[in-house]
């Protein structure tokens, strides 16, 4: 796979929350997502390229009567990298996230997450409406099955961009 441009690549990390990282998920546990989703920020963060987070709150209800565990895993946001919440299925209804992105000068998103299938896949379907260059890190994410998880990487993902694990994605250089 190419490097990408930092100046035009955002990496997009769904739902890394700690009760759903906690899930029993395939064909990878959630630890195990959450560290090649770390590398990867790591690796665009070097770079220079932004790193956005969204997570999910319940609709109808304040930040108060989410369940334990609602928060983005400790350590996982940096000082000053944009956190998205969403109260829908994928992350670009109703959130800025498409206008946060645009700012940000991203025409290609590269996606990770949990749940494939569900979270990810959403995003991914939206963003590639908006007309998104897509790079889906195998790796960086799962699902509650690995079933659900292989449905959407071999199937769906690579008619919508590309796919590729976190050790084959890489940047040109600093922004």
């Amino acid at each position: 796979m190419p490097a990408l441009d930092p100046a035009r690549t955002a990496l997009v990390l769904v739902d890394l929350m700690e009760r759903i990282v906690a899930l029993p998920l395939a064909p990878r546990p959630g630890t195990d997502v959450l560290a090649a989703a770390t590398r990867l920020a790591d690796t665009f963060r070097a770079a220079g390229a932004p790193v956005v987070h969204i997570r999910v709150e319940r609709p109808n209800a304040d930040a108060a009567a989410q369940p334990p565990g609602s928060e983005l895993v400790p350590g996982l946001v940096h000082y000053g990298e944009p956190v998205v919440v969403k109260r829908t299925l994928g992350g670009f209804h109703a959130t800025g996230l498409h206008e946060l992105l645009t700012g940000l000068g991203a025409t290609t998103l590269v996606l990770g997450g949990v749940a494939t299938n569900l979270g990810v896949e959403s995003t991914a379907r939206a963003a590639a409406d908006l007309g998104y260059g897509l790079v889906f890190a195998e790796d960086a994410m799962s699902a509650l099955t690995a079933d659900e998880h292989r449905a959407s990487v071999d199937l769906d993902f690579p008619r919508l961009g590309t796919v590729a694990a976190v050790s084959a994605i890489s940047l040109d250089g600093p922004r």
